[in-house]
């Protein structure tokens, strides 16, 4: 099989995955979760040599992924820009209760962006706390505090759903 073929194979299985975590981290933002993806699987693919060889895809795109998600703010067009549509989600929901749903989107939406991503690999994706440092490229020690500090602000952000829903429109 050759470079380009098992890229396409990869990019078919894992796309989904990726976009629901990106979703997670974009606290329901399809868009800016549709466009981070992109970016992961692009800058995947550059490197698709080199990362076949080594670690293996899967931890080197959850890297990515999570790097462009941080990394995002320090683009200008990215501050000008402003979701305007309703979250329309393909996957199936997991919460069975929609309400409950949009409730934890804006919830994470509100946390600071490191907090997120160790919360959304953690409990989202359920990654171990080193898995976590090695994609978020920090020591185990920053994971476990990022972790509890988004923890801690989502029960804050959850026991007052109705506020934490008005400051996201």
């Amino acid at each position: 099989m050759d470079r380009d073929s098992e890229f396409l194979e990869y990019a078919a299985a894992h796309r989904g995955r990726m976009l629901r975590t990106a979703r997670l981290l974009t606290g329901g933002d399809s868009h800016w979760a549709e466009d981070l993806v992109q970016v992961a699987l692009t800058k995947l693919y550059v490197h698709w040599g080199k990362v076949r060889r080594e670690d293996g895809p899967v931890g080197y795109a959850d890297r990515i992924l999570v790097n462009a998600f941080i990394d995002e703010r320090k683009r200008l067009w990215r501050q000008r820009e402003t979701s305007t549509e309703r979250i329309q989600d393909a996957a199936p929901a997991r919460v069975p209760d929609p309400a409950d749903r949009l409730t934890v989107l804006a919830a994470l939406a509100r946390l600071p962006k490191r907090q997120r991503a160790a919360v959304v690999l953690r409990y989202f994706r359920d990654l171990d706390v080193s898995a976590v440092a090695e994609v978020m490229g920090c020591s185990e020690g920053t994971v476990k505090s990022q972790t509890s500090r988004g923890l801690a602000t989502l029960r804050d952000l959850i026991d007052d759903p109705l506020e934490t829903m008005e400051r996201v429109r």
